[in-house]
């Protein structure tokens, strides 16, 4: 059997700050993903949501709520919590409910309208909660983490302001062109480096937003796919969602300790490295294959280290490949042709499944200005609290 699945139709809600609810984004990105596949939303067998979050923890079921929003229809349903990798743990249960016979056709959705500042937890007490004691007990919010990581690369790297300056002027030229960003705009390394510090060295330019925003994808069967008229689709050919491996040895949110290495030899990967090594083995591919690649920046920092943990260069050549041009739009390998978290800001459980459109719509040849030439595949990369891994390889 193969285990591949076709893209049939990619949507989105443009991000921002809409003022409206998350449950109206994302059954207008339902509807877009619906219209794009040519597909009826009563051919739909099964509808995955990726849940929305409240103050750090999940709040609202998605899969029954755009189910609902859509139109009762009897489709199976199912819900997905995995905080930043949620879209992705969404997407990877569609594709084994279309493996596994249960649906021909699947409707993923993710949707949120979130809170304006950084993410914090609900209120109570949860002592065995990391997240929860990483604020209370340290008072380490996102953009500490942020920080803290800059300042690791800095000193075993000697990453510098500046690159981490052009990785967002790099991301803003790309999101400039895409008419679903938040942030269209051109900006300056100088402009980053005038914004206000928020976790030294990290500026307010550094780090990104919270957004409102939604994306959706068709899924379907390779052999439907067929039937329905899409020879050639964009496919998904791997879906990582690892956890970490004992011992872990570099400092990992929400995490705020290490694990001892004294008794049990590190692996030869960390973790972020393990999630993406995953994809590529089952995907049968490697990086030196890949035309783009969309990662998780929530800090100009972290893209860096994406780069080596995706394998695009080796340890500590993040900020060298960044500075050759490498991961610019018309580079060796373009990284967040999208524009990033850094013109979109994070709509949580959208953006995994909103990487995912990109890749989409750069394989198909339809991204337009933004577009990579002679596109053939592409790989996410994302993670989410608690030892949540995700990474997605499409191909065409």
């Amino acid at each position: 059997m193969s285990g591949e699945v076709a893209v049939l139709g990619a949507g989105m809600h443009p991000w921002g700050k809409w003022g409206k609810g998350f449950v109206e984004y994302g059954t207008v990105a339902a509807r877009a993903a619906l219209a794009d596949a040519g597909v009826d939303w009563r051919d739909v067998g099964s509808i995955v949501g990726a849940d929305t979050v409240r103050g750090g923890y999940p709040g609202y079921v998605a899969g029954a709520t755009f189910a609902k929003a859509l139109g009762w229809q009897g489709a199976r349903v199912a819900s997905v919590y995995a905080a930043c990798a949620s879209g992705a743990q969404a997407v990877n249960t569609a594709r084994a409910q279309i493996l596994s016979g249960l649906a021909d056709v699947v409707l993923v959705v993710g949707a949120d309208a979130a809170p304006k500042g950084f993410f914090r937890p609900a209120g109570g007490d949860r002592p065995d909660d990391p997240d929860w004691l990483r604020f209370r007990v340290l008072g380490a919010t996102n953009p500490a983490y942020f920080g803290l990581y800059a300042r690791r690369r800095m000193a075993v790297h000697g990453d510098t302001l500046e690159d981490f300056a052009q990785v967002k002027v790099k991301n803003a030229a790309a999101g400039a062109l895409n008419p679903n960003a938040r942030y269209r705009k051109a900006v300056t390394a100088e402009e980053v480096a005038a914004s206000a510090v928020v976790a030294d060295p990290l500026r307010l330019l550094d780090i990104c937003a919270t957004s409102d925003g939604a994306a959706a994808l068709v899924l379907s069967s390779m052999e439907f796919a067929r039937r329905h008229g899409a020879a050639d689709p964009v496919r998904i050919r791997a879906v990582s969602t690892v956890t970490p491996t004992y011992p872990t040895t570099v400092l990992d949110l929400p995490d705020i300790a290490t694990d001892s290495a004294a008794v049990v030899e590190p692996g030869g990967r960390s973790f972020r490295a393990s999630i993406a090594h995953a994809a590529y083995e089952e995907a049968g591919v490697g990086p030196q294959d890949l035309s783009l690649a969309e990662v998780y920046d929530l800090s100009t920092s972290l893209e860096l280290q994406w780069y080596e943990e995706l394998g695009l260069c080796g340890e500590g050549e993040g900020a060298k490949l960044l500075r050759e041009g490498a991961t610019a739009l018309g580079g060796r390998i373009p990284v967040n042709t999208s524009g990033g978290l850094a013109s979109f800001g994070e709509a949580v459980p959208a953006q995994a499944i909103a990487q995912v459109c990109e890749l989409t719509w750069q394989l198909r040849g339809t991204a337009g200005d933004r577009q990579v030439e002679g596109a053939r595949a592409g790989i996410t990369a994302n993670q989410g609290l608690f030892g949540h891994g995700s990474s997605v390889v499409a191909v065409r």
